[in-house]
């Protein structure tokens, strides 16, 4: 399972020219699943991704979590995460999750995140989305879990 993680100020999902979801200061997180990943990948990057220091005390470094700051988390499902682009200059796609156990390791990973009592928002899983940011850094950062 792979992830990427952005610090924002704000992030909002458009569908059919609507806002879906908005977060305020926290973490928008792309996530896209790979054939053989399982719940404990969930887990781990749940756990992972709630406190991972990248947020800025009061000294400038990047000591806190989005747990200290009360951050809000804005979940995206993301299956071009695992394209491969080495061959050719069409991706391919085969090691991406079929959709229907994607779709339940995605709703175990934002009902994990859930739990640890922060605002969490989510995309709409398969939709064709627009997604809004404003990249507080910016901070980027990729997360995987092998199988």
């Amino acid at each position: 399972m792979r992830i990427v993680v952005q610090r924002v100020s704000e992030a909002e999902v458009w569908i059919d020219g609507n806002c879906f979801s908005h977060i305020n200061r926290g973490l928008l997180v792309l996530i896209g699943c790979r054939t053989g990943d399982t719940e404990e990948s969930c887990h781990w990057l749940a756990e992972k991704t709630i406190n991972l220091r990248i947020f800025e005390d009061a000294d400038h470094k990047m000591n806190l979590s989005a747990m200290d700051i009360s951050g809000e988390i804005l979940v995206v499902s993301q299956f071009t995460l695992y394209a491969d682009a080495r061959k050719g200059r069409r991706p391919a796609f085969t090691d991406a999750m079929e959709p229907v156990e994607a779709e339940r390791l995605y709703l175990k990973y934002v009902e994990l995140l859930s739990n640890s009592g922060l605002q969490v928002r989510t995309g709409s899983f398969g939709a064709k989305m627009s997604v809004k940011l404003v990249n507080d850094g910016p901070v980027t950062i990729l997360l995987e879990h092998d199988i």
